[in-house]
């Protein structure tokens, strides 16, 4: 895939409780937190704006009302919405969706992710680096050691010809972003219902179809409410 392939949907991961920005995300969804006085979901949609994605699903279950009502003045791309009345997490709601992709590769992203590119569009960088044969998912990844409000033991080791494998030790070089590029094809024989994304991963990473690419910017990481303090007091943009 190239960036004139680039993919014309995208879905964005905006259903979940942010359980550990509480009490926050009591009354207030985590993609809505601002960091710099934007929400956390429109700076994603903005990424998805500047590289030609005229589509986005957003999921919605935790106070979804009030993301339908934020995102109801956009008109830079056409969205629609997918309603979780239980909780789906992250496989079973991408699954929901499906339909909306037509068989063909989307990206998805979640909703609380933050980015900021240092040459090349990192999404641009996923549509040029993906190959759609040998490929069921490819993982925007950021180096443990520069993710800045991250604090956890990574997840990903990388080979030398980009595919990954599970950490064989206490510590893995490259956490995942939240950002992705999907074939369809990695939701095949997927259960229906609630399930993690893991569980499609681990089958794609048994059959070395999961690959991933290196972001080169910055990446924030949003977990609690220190290290949202932290992500403010960092970010540039």
């Amino acid at each position: 895939m190239t960036a004139q392939n680039m993919p014309e949907r995208a879905m964005v991961l905006a259903a979940g409780r942010g359980e550990r920005l509480r009490p926050l995300t009591d009354s207030l969804p985590k993609p809505l937190v601002a960091v710099a006085g934007r929400a956390l979901l429109d700076r994603t949609l903005d990424r998805l704006v500047e590289a030609g994605i005229g589509e986005a699903v957003v999921n919605l279950h935790h106070l979804g009302e009030k993301i339908r009502t934020h995102l109801a003045p956009r008109r830079d791309l056409r969205i629609h919405f997918s309603e979780e009345d239980t909780l789906l997490e992250t496989g079973g709601g991408l699954r929901k969706a499906l339909p909306h992709f037509q068989g063909r590769p989307f990206f998805a992203l979640n909703g609380d992710v933050l980015w900021q590119d240092a040459g090349q569009a990192a999404l641009t960088r996923l549509a040029e680096t993906f190959e759609g044969a040998r490929m069921d998912g490819l993982l925007l990844l950021q180096p443990v050691a520069d993710a800045i409000g991250y604090d956890g033991a990574g997840d990903f080791e990388r080979q030398s010809d980009g595919r990954l494998v599970r950490r064989a030790r206490s510590a893995a070089p490259f956490v995942f972003t939240g950002v992705q590029l999907l074939h369809p094809r990695l939701f095949e024989s997927a259960p229906e219902g609630r399930f993690s994304l893991n569980l499609l991963y681990d089958r794609a990473l048994a059959k070395g179809r999961l690959f991933g690419c290196v972001h080169d910017g910055a990446w924030y990481h949003i977990g609690t409410p220190a290290g949202l303090a932290l992500v403010e007091e960092k970010f540039q943009g």
